[in-house]
């Protein structure tokens, strides 16, 4: 019964119920960004470039059975003969989604960081002339 007991505590923490969150959001963030590359980002860039679909963008290091003499067309055709290839298309791709997520993350983090800082202390403010004229005759007083 104990080991239930401090499983249950250990689940209940703040920092594990954040953490579940956090990955849940993280993983449908990284979706949204994943589409955003293949499906926003990299076409215009393709066309910009002379028409290269990156998806496609891959070299065929071996080729399979019934190989095509001016070479496969489309990745999926090269896998689907059991070529083996380096995909270099989808390596640009999911190097860009985790740019954008690095940077959305470090976005946030910083955010964060600058709300949980404390507010710095302003100085304190020059004494009034009144201040200092009763200084001056308390100092006055005592000598």
């Amino acid at each position: 019964m104990a080991l239930r007991d401090e499983f249950k505590a250990f689940i209940m923490r703040g920092n594990v119920i954040d953490l579940a969150v956090g990955m849940v959001v993280g993983t449908a963030f990284s979706g949204i960004v994943k589409s955003l590359v293949d499906d926003v980002i990299m076409p215009p860039i393709g066309l910009i470039l002379g028409g290269v679909d990156f998806s496609n963008l891959f070299i065929t290091l071996k080729s399979g059975a019934n190989a095509p003499a001016d070479g496969y067309a489309t990745l999926a055709a090269a896998q689907a003969a059991g070529a083996v290839t380096l995909n270099i298309g989808l390596f640009i791709n999911t190097v860009i989604s985790f740019l954008i997520i690095a940077t959305a993350i470090f976005a946030v983090i910083k955010g964060i960081s600058k709300l949980q800082k404390p507010a710095p202390e302003e100085a304190p403010a020059e004494p009034s002339e009144e201040i200092l004229l009763l200084r001056e005759i308390r100092d006055s007083l005592k000598k």
